[in-house]
């Protein structure tokens, strides 16, 4: 069972949907779609509100120039192993300016959410079985001091430039 988590707990009644071959969007749902069928969508028409999703081979910078028609970026997480969303989430809100949801979909664990907050990933699509009982009892993992700058903003630690506080 797939739910929908972000820092202010679980959502019901998320509207998204991944669109593939076998499952299609619903009335009362929105449709994400892949990159390459929403930048065929967009070059169609002025209809915004897309949902798209970006796999880890895909080029996240393809999406500029039409954020502002993009309601949420679904980031896939295909294993534990692969990071290259970070990177992704981190493109898209530091160098794009995207200020929309960012939702992690896939592998999602609960060690890696704090670091998926700080890269401006803000809603995560769950089905770990741990993290979705962690989630609910609101036992999120971190580590508060921080080396590298982040999407968020966070605390100044007081000291050197370069400490963060989270």
């Amino acid at each position: 069972m797939t739910r929908i988590w972000k820092e202010t707990g679980f959502v019901n009644d998320d509207p998204w949907v991944i669109e593939n071959e076998d499952i299609k969007a619903g009335s009362n749902e929105k449709a994400i779609l892949g990159l390459s069928d929403f930048l065929a969508r967009v070059a169609e028409g002025d209809e915004a509100g897309f949902g798209v999703l970006i796999n880890p081979a895909d080029d996240v910078r393809r999406l500029e120039g039409h954020l502002d028609r993009i309601a949420l970026v679904a980031l896939a997480f295909p294993a534990f192993s692969d990071g290259r969303a970070f990177s992704h989430a981190s493109l898209l809100r530091s160098r794009l300016g995207y200020q929309g949801e960012v939702r992690a979909v896939g592998d999602v664990l609960i060690d890696h959410i704090p670091l998926m907050l700080r890269c401006g990933i803000d809603s995560f699509a769950v089905t770990n079985a741990t993290a979705l009982k962690r989630l609910s009892e609101n036992r999120l993992p971190g580590i508060n001091n921080h080396y590298q700058p982040t999407a968020r903003p966070s605390a100044d630690a007081k000291s050197y430039s370069w400490r963060r506080v989270g």
